[in-house]
């Protein structure tokens, strides 16, 4: 049997009609940039959000840049986060001119160690980013109460967390802002690059909106100089139509997840994803760990289980961020886990027998 990591074309054959409808509606019209079907997505995405405002971007990584600049993050400023997550949330950092600084994680949820945030502020820390990680929320709290005692910004990494729930509120609702990915693979995905920033600050998402277009509110007018970065109209109408679909999928992913779970409870020397207690985890990674990660995932790829490693070098040892001087032991957990993780095939579309197929090797391998 193969198992593919994901399969988007499954979930594709399943919504065909409607997107070709609303695709060819857009065709149609030769509206292409703006317009009623981009605000009509931010509108509705906001809703879900349990906020006031959505600004649609043209990719996640644009997302927490221009979210950033709208906070007045600049030059001379450093902004929390940690370095288990994506390159995108500290290249948006150095894009808008600050300097990112690490605090380790929590070694059961991956996301940020609150208890290590306060140590690491200085007079010129503006901000912290918060990565809702494989789809749990971060443990906002803490989070925000040292924020408050500090007068930092809170910008949320949601671009693995589309629908999931911090004690009963959805992520992007807590912060001063939230970013959102629609890269293809997500919970929520379009068919080519996207993002957003949700917010309930009118200042904010007003500057974003000027941001994203080249600094204007009206054509040939910049108050200030921004970027070109624009979710265009295609895949607003897909995302109006998967966005209906997102709550069943993110309810079969937790499906697959329990399963995979009761598959894997008594398998010797895997680690199972812990999710904290008033979190409602949207699993858009399945990750597990094991000191035999390496041969595990080489068994189960020449088995036909496609897997993957999220992340495998954390983002301290990376070449691009050499010039910040950080070498091997300053974040212990994150380096332990970056060396043990293993996302396993999730997808809502999955199959039981697949989910089965997938533990079965697991525990064949390592018991």
């Amino acid at each position: 049997m193969h198992v593919p990591f994901v399969d988007l074309k499954v979930q594709y054959n399943e919504i065909k009609m409607e997107l070709q409808s609303v695709v060819g509606k857009v065709l149609e019209r030769g509206v292409f940039v703006g317009g009623e079907e981009v605000e009509e997505f931010e509108e509705e995405f906001a809703r879900y959000c349990g906020v006031r405002f959505a600004v649609g971007v043209g990719s996640g990584t644009e997302a927490i840049h221009l979210a950033l600049l709208a906070c007045g993050v600049g030059s001379g400023n450093e902004v929390i986060t940690v370095p288990n997550t994506f390159i995108s949330t500290t290249e948006a950092i150095t894009l808008a001119g600050a300097k990112p600084l690490f605090v380790d994680i929590d070694p059961e949820s991956y996301t940020v160690d609150t208890a290590q945030i306060e140590g690491v502020i200085t007079e010129r820390t503006k901000a912290i980013i918060p990565v809702h990680l494989y789809g749990q929320p971060a443990d906002m709290g803490p989070i925000l109460e040292v924020a408050e005692r500090y007068h930092l910004k809170v910008i949320e990494d949601a671009a693995q967390a589309h629908g999931a729930e911090y004690k009963g509120r959805r992520v992007g609702s807590f912060g001063d802002a939230a970013c959102f990915s629609f890269y293809p693979s997500k919970n929520l995905g379009a068919y080519g690059d996207g993002g957003a920033v949700v917010t309930n600050d009118e200042e904010i998402a007003q500057r974003v909106r000027m941001l994203r277009n080249h600094g204007s509110r009206e054509k040939y007018s910049h108050e200030i100089e921004g970027v070109n970065s624009r979710l265009d109209v295609l895949q607003a109408a897909i995302l109006r139509v998967k966005l209906r679909y997102l709550e069943h999928w993110n309810q079969k992913r937790r499906e697959r997840a329990s399963l995979y779970d009761a598959l894997l409870e008594d398998t010797e020397g895997v680690i199972r994803p812990r999710v904290r207690e008033g979190i409602t985890h949207v699993y858009h990674l399945y990750v597990i760990r094991t000191k035999a990660r390496d041969l595990l995932r080489e068994h189960l790829g020449n088995n036909g289980i496609s897997t993957g490693v999220h992340y495998p070098v954390p983002l301290h040892l990376q070449p691009a961020y050499g010039y910040l001087g950080i070498g091997e032991g300053v974040y212990p957990v994150t380096e332990r886990v970056s060396k043990e993780i293993l996302s396993l095939p999730m997808y809502p579309e999955l199959k039981d027998e697949e989910v089965k197929e997938v533990a079965g090797e697991i525990k064949g391998f390592l018991d």
